[in-house]
């Protein structure tokens, strides 16, 4: 019998294949690593727990209605517990920033950078809240299949002043430099440059005060279990260790997916959360469509990528908060650096993970579980070898949280691995090692970034980071949503 695929069991890939699986439509995935995840893979060593992706879940909402939808509550899969302060902000020039959802103390410590800016970010927040209620809750699960679906919308973008990016919004609202920074750095958690990014983007602190910072009991890694449990639970299919070679197609249908390993499932419908390159260029190659789109897709501005350090120390840094952002002396050199230079920039920001400050059963009794990643620039922006210069790049990052934020680190240290742009590429098929996959600017967003549903293709959808409505685990969430809605109905007719 003929069965609905999703390749990929990323957030994106489970969100969609419980959507269609609640709603009575036969769903098997296929996932080509050995365990569920995608970009939230989880790596245990000597007793430590490492989420190796998202580590912020801002919409527990989107979460929790994959569970209704299924008649079950999410308590019974997932627990989900508070992170305070959502970040802790921090400058070599020692200034501090905890930010959370505390309005008063907020504002308290605004005052301390700037009294002024405490009315000026009032009025941010306002402005955050008007796109998020246009850009997220209205268009953010919406597909956008025509250009008119663009122009409905362009009065309330163009009202919201989105040809402007994020940093220019934020400093139209803020007057001191490191706020500035501190109210735009959000972009980069989707791929997106700060000073490029549209303005939409600023949606995402409007998100955050809206339902606060969680972070799953176990990790990230616990959450994606859950949604696995929830998808079996519904009756669905979860083939592991299966890398999809090809989609057969006849004409303008596919009607089959093919492994590697030389399996073959017949398909009436086929969704890819897998990287969009990648879709069209390896497992549609073979097709006209699939040519001619890789081709297009390649002259997109792809987001950048990242540097990983995981690593696990005999030591507790209780010092630290759940999400520490690192910036360092520089911000808008820095960012040009990572998003427009052949070349790896001589200083970094960071941002420092330390999960075991909220769940300390990710590490056994004494230690703690870190990660700390650096946006660098991606494969196509900068052709470096990153086999020789991970290693440098790992000394560098762990010399400055020796001095800046977690003394001794060296002496502690247990184990460690790297992730660079070239794992992005070959672990995750990423298209020049992108970590975001279509760089969310204006013209690249909505109705110009690729559908959820292919044009000629007429049964093959697309759901995760490279469709709209874009990265982050509300992002692709959102996209299952869009894309759900088309397939079930296309199934139906």
């Amino acid at each position: 019998m003929k069965k609905t695929i999703v390749i990929g069991a990323g957030f994106g890939g489970l969100a969609l294949a419980i959507r269609l699986q609640a709603a009575g439509t036969p769903v098997t995935l296929l996932e080509q690593r050995d365990k569920p995840g995608g970009r939230a893979y989880v790596y245990q060593d000597q007793g430590f727990t490492f989420d190796a992706g998202p580590t912020v879940i801002t919409d527990p909402s989107a979460i929790e209605e994959l569970f209704t939808l299924a008649g079950k509550q999410m308590k019974d899969y997932v627990d989900l517990l508070p992170v305070t302060p959502f970040y802790r902000l921090c400058w070599e020039s020692g200034k501090v920033l905890d930010y959370d959802n505390d309005q008063a103390r907020l504002e308290s410590q605004i005052t301390r950078f700037n009294p002024r800016d405490v009315e000026g970010y009032r009025r941010f927040l306002d402005y955050s809240r008007a796109v998020f209620k246009e850009g997220y809750l209205k268009l953010g699960t919406v597909p956008f299949l025509s250009f008119r679906d663009m122009l409905r919308a362009g009065p309330q973008l163009a009202r919201l002043q989105a040809w402007r990016s994020v940093y220019s919004m934020v400093s139209s609202f803020i007057e001191d430099e490191h706020l500035r920074q501190a109210f735009s750095f959000h972009s980069l958690l989707v791929g997106g440059n700060p000073f490029a990014t549209s303005s939409i983007y600023t949606l995402i602190h409007a998100l955050e005060r809206e339902w606060g910072v969680w972070f799953p009991r176990g990790g990230t890694g616990a959450l994606v279990q859950g949604l696995v449990r929830l998808f079996q639970d519904l009756g669905g299919e979860l083939e592991l260790n299966a890398q999809v070679k090809r989609l057969d197609a006849t004409g303008d249908r596919i009607n089959a997916v093919e492994l590697t390993d030389g399996r073959r499932f017949d398909a009436s419908a086929v969704a890819s959360n897998a990287d969009v390159v990648h879709t069209y260029e390896k497992l549609l190659g073979h097709h006209p469509r699939g040519a001619a789109r890789a081709a297009t897709l390649k002259r997109k501005r792809m987001s950048n990528s990242l540097f990983v350090l995981y690593f696990g120390l005999n030591y507790h840094h209780r010092q630290l908060a759940h999400h520490t952002v690192c910036f360092g002396p520089r911000y808008r050199e820095l960012i040009d650096e990572i998003f427009n230079h052949n070349a790896l920039a001589e200083d970094f920001s960071l941002y420092l993970h330390s999960p075991c400050t909220t769940d300390p059963s990710l590490a056994p009794p004494g230690c703690a579980s870190y990660y700390v990643l650096a946006p660098v620039p991606h494969l196509g922006t900068a052709d470096l070898d990153w086999t020789q210069e991970a290693p440098r790049l790992r000394e560098r990052i762990f010399d400055y949280l020796e001095q800046h934020y977690m003394p001794g680190l060296r002496q502690q240290l247990v184990t460690h691995r790297m992730f660079t742009p070239f794992d992005f590429r070959d672990e995750l098929g990423a298209y020049q090692g992108s970590a975001f996959s279509v760089e969310p600017i204006l013209t690249q967003s909505a109705w110009f970034r690729p559908h959820n549903r292919d044009e000629r293709i007429a049964n093959l959808y697309l759901v995760g980071a490279g469709t709209h409505p874009g990265a982050g685990v509300p992002g692709v969430i959102g996209s299952a949503k869009a894309t759900a809605s088309l397939m079930l109905k296309d199934l139906a007719s």
